[in-house]
């Protein structure tokens, strides 16, 4: 087993992009042109000839290097069409500390790793099922607000509305998630390149009077479909609207060979309300390295607890 660093310019984008089309675990956060979007730098770490990959996305501060999780990223790692042992993950990770003093990511959900006992919740769900045999997983109170949702005359559809998605989550959610704003534009661009891939499509929920209630960005692969982005309006929380449209969501593509993943959560109410969908929780790790220097470490430790939503965000 050889593993090599590789600098960005260096990937061989074809093979890069096969071995993510390939593997069993492959997630479209981990596609070339999705690190190219949402992280300014990336390089590689590749096992033999791409029978194993792992994205490096870094940042420079104070001249030093580390690795960060890109926004609207929410799992990277290592992706290989093999067994991805507990060994291959410890040799890519011990390698990628070697070249980065410092590292917060998230690795993936076929990633074990025992030198991390941190993991975060993801909730996903099959599809490949008649609608009426999921419908059967749905919690109680979930089909009652079904059906007042459907008692108010909710008009679920599609939408080309990306841009009028992204500036209600912005408007809506900003502050709450800490995204950069710098962030967005780059989002923006993102979802046109995967509209012209053919791997992005937005619904929305409107009232029989055109007010729109909700509106959901998804991204789609040949695996999953990816509740990215989706925002409620006041109104539609008073009227059921996300509940409506993520059940109509479901209810279009049953029957479908794909995962519905819905993204999270590590809020537990956001958990509590996907699970009423008869979603399961598909962890993934969370892994830390700090091997900066002792005066290093303790700047650090006070630039995060002074950055704006330190506490908030629990971390």
């Amino acid at each position: 087993m050889k593993i090599t660093y590789v600098q960005h310019a260096n990937i061989d984008i074809e093979k890069w992009d096969y071995c993510i089309e390939s593997a069993a675990n492959g997630l479209i956060y981990a596609y070339s042109y999705y690190l190219d979007a949402m992280s300014k730098n990336w390089d590689a770490l590749v096992m033999n000839d791409y029978e194993a990959v792992m994205p490096l996305t870094w940042n420079r501060k104070l001249g030093i290097s580390y690795l960060r999780q890109p926004a609207f990223t929410q799992q990277l790692g290592i992706f290989g069409n093999l067994l991805i042992t507990e060994k291959i993950v410890n040799e890519f990770t011990n390698k990628a500390s070697e070249l980065f003093p410092f590292a917060e990511i998230n690795l993936n959900y076929a990633n074990e790793n025992i030198d991390t006992g941190n993991k975060k919740c993801n909730l996903v769900l099959d599809l490949n099922n008649p609608f009426i045999e999921i419908e059967k997983s749905f919690k109680k109170d979930l089909i009652k607000n079904i059906k007042k949702a459907k008692r108010s005359h909710l008009i679920y559809e599609a939408t080309e509305e990306i841009e009028t998605a992204i500036e209600s989550y912005i408007r809506a959610y900003s502050a709450r998630f800490h995204t950069s704003e710098k962030d967005y534009p780059d989002f923006l661009q993102l979802c046109f390149l995967l509209k012209s891939k053919g791997q992005i499509f937005v619904r929305k929920v409107t009232s029989k009077n055109k007010q729109l209630l909700a509106i959901a960005i998804f991204l789609k692969d040949r695996k999953r479909i990816y509740n990215i982005m989706s925002t409620t309006f006041p109104e539609g929380r008073n009227r059921e609207a996300n509940h409506f449209l993520l059940y109509q969501l479901i209810k279009e593509f049953s029957e479908h060979h794909l995962i519905l993943d819905f993204e999270g959560s590590e809020i537990p109410s956001i958990q509590s309300f996907y699970k009423k969908f008869g979603a399961i929780e598909q962890p993934y790790p969370f892994v830390k390295i700090n091997k900066l220097p002792f005066g290093i470490k303790w700047i650090k430790s006070i630039y995060d607890y002074l950055k704006p939503g330190y506490k908030e965000s629990g971390r």
